[in-house]
């Protein structure tokens, strides 16, 4: 006798029965091997991508904000580019003395009085060209300290115990500047006095003739006027 054995279908089980869950066919893939070939594809793309566009791998785009605290130039701008180079600020008295090849030649004249621990300087500025300045600042220094409480003009300051500086004003060329004079009292009684005078600044000239604004004087106490 032969005995027949129905699935549920009501089919034999043979060649036209349905496949079991999880079983797969020959040759197929597994779902496991198709997801890493996938990934592998995404990643060949993304790298191609990169090359073609010259971007580094893990570089920020035009529109992505870099990393805080990054390599930002001081001007604020992207990657450092390298120091920012800022121009330098204009010196002073900047007038056409103070340019490159420039000359002038200042020149202080006048006379000097000792008497009674007094120092009396009466001094005249010119300037003989060829170009103007700006202004000068003339030193003069004595060989005994000034008394304290001095009075000087506006244009002068007490810059030690012992020196004055005094500012000329600007001076055309071939032109004459401002007279000074100065009345000072100095530290106790001498019988004569030394006074160095010569320029600190002259607006950046250059000065081939400095004999005529750098002297050196030596009076007595006598009142009489000895010229520089």
């Amino acid at each position: 006798m032969v005995v027949r054995v129905m699935n549920r279908f009501g089919r034999a089980g043979g060649a036209g029965a349905p496949r079991r869950a999880g079983a797969r066919r020959a040759g197929a893939r597994p779902v496991r091997a198709r997801g890493t070939l996938a990934t592998v594809g995404v990643a060949v793309l993304v790298a191609a991508t990169l090359i073609a566009t010259g971007t580094p791998s893990g570089a920020t785009g035009p529109g992505q904000a870099g990393p805080v605290g990054g390599a930002a130039g001081f001007d604020g701008g992207g990657d450092d580019p390298g120091p920012v180079v800022r121009p330098a600020p204009p010196l002073a008295g900047g007038t056409a003395a103070g340019s490159a090849g420039a000359e002038a030649d200042v020149s202080y004249h006048g006379h000097v009085s000792f008497w009674n621990g007094h120092v009396g300087i009466w001094l005249t500025t010119a300037n003989h060209g060829p170009a103007p300045v700006s202004g000068a600042t003339v030193r003069l220094r004595f060989s005994a300290p000034l008394a304290s409480g001095v009075t000087l003009p506006p244009s002068c300051l007490r810059t030690g115990p012992a020196v004055v500086h005094c500012g000329t004003g600007s001076m055309r060329a071939a032109g004459v500047g401002v007279q000074l004079a100065l009345d000072v009292a100095t530290v106790g009684n001498r019988a004569e006095m030394g006074l160095d005078i010569d320029t600190v600044w002259n607006g950046g000239a250059s000065d081939r003739n400095p004999a005529n604004n750098t002297h050196r004087v030596l009076t007595l106490a006598t009142g009489d006027p000895y010229t520089f």
